[in-house]
């Protein structure tokens, strides 16, 4: 007999406490006759915190910081025109200081970005195209400053644009 209990329990998997367990019943499907039960478990109102917002206020080296950013980007923007602007000043004889020196630079620069427009398709390819122009010439007048003997370029450009004369 002792051989036939062997057997038997041979041909079964050994079963654990572990297995017992962690054995998790598979849910029942519903059938569609039987209605949804609604979820027992309501969900907690979620409780929110007022939030504290602590805003510095801006001084004044805040807003003399933004207005030389936007003068150097106008002054970028414009420095092909600002160029050769500053080129035609140089000539003896010929005096472009104050509002006429930015209009002048304006007309000019607009015509090289037209220029660009009218060469490259694209308006997107004619900005980049552009801003490398505002580079270069930016490169240009820094080699100017460094290299020529003439060392206050960007001071008579300055001059040039704020109304005195150079």
């Amino acid at each position: 007999m002792s051989e036939e209990n062997q057997n038997i329990h041979e041909d079964e998997a050994p079963v654990s406490e572990l297995d017992i367990v962690t054995a998790v019943p598979e849910p029942a499907t519903p059938d569609a006759t039987t209605p949804a039960a609604e979820p027992a478990v309501k969900p907690e109102p979620s409780v929110t915190q007022p939030q504290v917002i602590i805003q510095k206020e801006k001084g004044f080296a805040h807003y003399v910081g933004f207005a030389i950013i936007f003068v150097l980007c106008v002054c970028f923007y414009f420095a092909p025109g600002i160029a050769l602007t500053y080129a035609i000043n140089l000539v003896p004889g010929v005096t472009l200081v104050g509002m006429t020196s930015w209009i002048i630079s304006a007309i000019f620069s607009l015509v090289v970005w037209l220029i660009f427009k009218l060469k490259i398709k694209g308006f997107k390819k004619s900005f980049y195209f552009y801003i490398g122009s505002c580079v270069l010439v930016l490169a240009i007048l820094i080699a100017a400053e460094i290299l020529t003997e003439q060392t206050n370029v960007f001071a008579d450009i300055f001059a040039m644009l704020a109304g005195g004369l150079i």
